[in-house]
């Protein structure tokens, strides 16, 4: 892993059922700083009736016929597998059936990353957490009594457990990111927690690093024109890199905390900047100070301007030109 945060590039279905495609997109994810590529593994007879409707965002396309044509092979997913490997990038996909978790497995799956309609499918949870392996469980469309049950099926089989706060929504508005959810699944479940990010731009996810999360996922694309139900919604290489670049900076900030009394590194520029007490005009000497008689002007190099209420009232030891810094053998 590159940083503390996990940085996931959602790649989904955006190949389009192309192995080429979907080969290059982890080359290019990999070139933009993600720690894993996530793909989605759906075997259309195991997991949707033919007549099964398809969400709002996409319809070009009856969602079986999809499915099925953008399957791949299991020797499809282990050169996906490898080129993950080969690239130093860790290999996800969702499986949205006990088969696809079968397929993944033979693929040599190393954490699952279960989507937001699979938390209510408690049988597949169970599947996935009896393999021991971490489990990263998105919560988009899932109340709080649907998800203690999600973690109760996962924790009694004593699974790695991370939470990712999410909006099931494509894209997802500003007002809808729940970031607050991030601090209520932390104190409910005590677990790490992150965010998969359904917005437009990478606020969001910035935002959700400040507040403590340790996985940021973001769907990836070549281009928003690609054809699918994903691109539309996911940032492009340059844009993803720029957010992997404001993640790691945030992260520097956040293990860096600075200490307000440590101001000797700034000596030299308080010499400039600051300001001492000086002769306003020429002062006689034995003359008793007025606020009048007396300014504040850089440099810093003499009686500090905060202490100029503690001098008015002294006299002058001797005859002060004006514009002149003050020094303490100035006054009696």
């Amino acid at each position: 892993m590159k940083g503390g945060v996990f940085i996931i590039a959602e790649v989904g279905s955006v190949h389009d059922g192309s192995v080429g495609n979907a080969l290059r997109l982890i080359d290019a994810a990999a070139a933009a700083g993600a720690d894993a590529v996530k793909f989605q593994t759906h075997i259309a007879e195991a997991e949707t009736l033919p007549d099964a409707p398809s969400p709002s965002y996409f319809t070009d396309e009856p969602r079986m016929a999809y499915f099925k044509r953008t399957a791949f092979s299991v020797d499809a997913w282990r050169s996906l597998k490898a080129r993950c490997d080969l690239r130093g990038v860790a290999f996800l996909s969702s499986p949205f059936s006990e088969a696809a978790v079968d397929l993944l497995e033979s693929v040599g799956m190393e954490r699952y990353k279960i989507p937001s309609g699979e938390v209510t499918n408690l049988p597949l949870l169970a599947k996935i957490a009896a393999l021991g392996k971490p489990v990263l469980l998105s919560s988009g469309m899932s109340s709080w009594a649907e998800l203690d049950a999600a973690v109760e099926t996962i924790r009694r089989r004593h699974a790695d457990l991370t939470m990712l706060a999410c909006t099931s929504e494509y894209p997802c508005a500003y007002e809808r990111v729940g970031l607050n959810v991030l601090a209520e699944m932390r104190a409910r479940y005590g677990v790490p927690v992150g965010l998969s990010d359904h917005t437009l731009t990478s606020y969001a996810s910035f935002a959700a690093v400040t507040l403590g999360a340790t996985v940021v996922e973001k769907h990836f694309t070549f281009s928003r024109a690609m054809y699918g139900s994903d691109a539309p919604h996911s940032l492009e290489p340059e844009e993803f890199a720029d957010m992997v670049r404001g993640i790691r900076a945030i992260e520097t900030m956040i293990a860096n905390p600075v200490d307000k009394n440590d101001v000797a590194r700034f000596a030299d520029m308080k010499r400039i900047f600051q300001k001492s007490v000086v002769a306003a005009r020429a002062i006689a000497a034995g003359t008793r100070l007025t606020r009048d008689m007396l300014a504040c002007k850089k440099p810093g190099t003499g009686i500090p301007a905060a202490d100029l209420d503690r001098i008015v009232g002294r006299s002058a030891a001797r005859a002060i030109a004006a514009d002149t810094l003050l020094a303490p053998e100035d006054l009696e």
